[in-house]
């Protein structure tokens, strides 16, 4: 049990990633939760499992920090729901907190220690934002959101991060049974939900429009817009969660890859061809994309939405280092440009260092975690490339979440010395 428990106060110091900040006591770090910067807090330790660090809230604000608000959420807080990280600072703060977090790992996990970070608002404000969510269920049937780091689950009747409709569809009614539950809100309004066992596994689904008609047949499709162009995905399949972030998201990667007509773009981890669709007008009659996605469904998506865009490919495979060398020998050539949006854990070195064998003269790089991208971005320095840009997004308001998308380009000879 070591400090579970015992109260102290520290000064608190650094944001780090996770959600938390740094401070110190008796040579010990520990790592604070719903603190700021420079506040003076007492705390009681939640988790003591190393002996170099444990974990702890402030349960008490004795120095607050200019950029500390009132949280809009009453189930936040101290032991309360752990979905959100940062309800009690102010918006514009959170971005630079999470800009510095962008900064510190990219300094100690890929040696960069001047990159220029800003992490960019996206419109519609912190709240009412999430599109898309998974809401556990009690043994009582009760919805809710888990504590931090536990499998409590705190039973909410509303999620003001939450778009209403979706919030409204899943909160303050009882799913017997359940051990989850999805929920999206499309473009178009329509609300799917879709019970899950305990075991993570869908048992069914339901779709409701605006006006709460439910469709004569069961409809799997959800209407999105991005790019200028329709998307249909799974009801609740993966989307960006945030309603701005697809559009923003197009418009960076379009920004770095610059596709010219006639080149071949290879898009990794495609999901249903957001940015593959978004790119294959630009590589004109003699250019190429060709997505590559690992889930039959979302296969399934990209087929549908690239169906007019006839310089566009739909792969099913994986994006390990075997699939990737298959994918290349296949691909008759190397790719220009490489666009990869990979999961929460990254590319990896050996997915890395292959792309990066591969000589493109760009890699635009999607990341919803900045470890995991500074990770990335070190293994494609030791193979050669730089990095050459980098935008980052507040796609994930009241959260330690950031999305950013980075540029790699080769290094390049270095330049002689005179």
């Amino acid at each position: 049990m070591g400090w579970v428990g015992t109260e102290f106060e520290v000064t608190v110091g650094p944001v780090a990633h996770g959600g938390h900040c740094v401070a110190r006591h008796e040579g010990r770090v520990v790592f604070v939760r719903h603190s700021l910067p420079d506040e003076r807090v007492l705390v009681r330790v939640t988790e003591d499992r190393h002996p170099g660090f444990c974990r702890a809230d402030a349960i008490e604000v004795l120095e607050a920090s200019p950029a500390r608000v009132e949280r809009p959420c009453p189930y936040s807080g101290p032991g309360r729901c752990g979905g959100c990280d940062w309800q009690h600072v102010d918006p514009a703060e959170q971005r630079r907190l999470k800009a510095a977090v962008v900064r510190e790992q990219l300094a100690r996990l890929a040696g960069l220690d001047d990159v220029a970070v800003v992490v960019e608002e996206l419109p519609g404000g912190p709240l009412r934002w999430r599109s898309r969510a998974r809401f556990a269920v009690d043994r009582n049937g009760a919805p809710g959101l888990r504590r931090h780091r536990s499998h409590d689950v705190v039973v909410l009747d509303d999620c003001p991060i939450t778009v209403e409709p979706a919030a409204q569809a899943v909160l303050g009614r009882s799913w017997p049974g359940a051990g989850a539950v999805d929920v999206s809100i499309d473009s178009a309004g329509a609300v799917t939900t879709s019970r899950l066992d305990r075991t993570g596994r869908p048992t069914s689904s339901r779709v409701v429009r605006p006006g709460g008609e439910l469709p004569e047949e069961p409809v799997t499709r959800a209407e999105r817009r991005a790019g200028g162009r329709d998307w249909e995905v799974e009801g609740t399949g993966f989307w960006q969660v945030h309603p701005a972030a697809a559009d923003a998201l197009v418009g960076a990667v379009a920004e770095f890859a610059a596709v010219r007509p006639g080149e071949t773009v290879l898009d990794l981890y495609a999901g249903a061809g957001l940015f593959g669709g978004a790119l294959a007008p630009t590589v004109g009659e003699t250019g190429r994309v060709v997505c590559v996605e690992s889930d039959a469904a979302a296969c399934a998506a990209a087929d549908a939405n690239l169906a007019d865009l006839p310089h566009a490919e739909v792969w099913q495979g994986d994006v390990d280092a075997e699939g990737l060398r298959e994918l290349l020998e296949e691909l008759g050539g190397p790719p220009d440009v490489v666009v990869l949006d990979p999961p929460r854990a990254g590319a990896g070195q050996a997915v890395s260092r292959l792309l990066a064998g591969t000589g493109a003269r760009a890699v635009v790089y999607v990341a919803c975690d900045p470890a995991a991208l500074a990770r990335d971005v070190a293994a494609f320095g030791e193979a050669g490339y730089r990095l050459a840009g980098l935008r980052g997004f507040d796609a994930f308001p009241m959260t330690q979440h950031v999305e950013c998308v980075a540029l790699l380009v080769p290094a390049g000879p270095a330049p002689s010395g005179g």
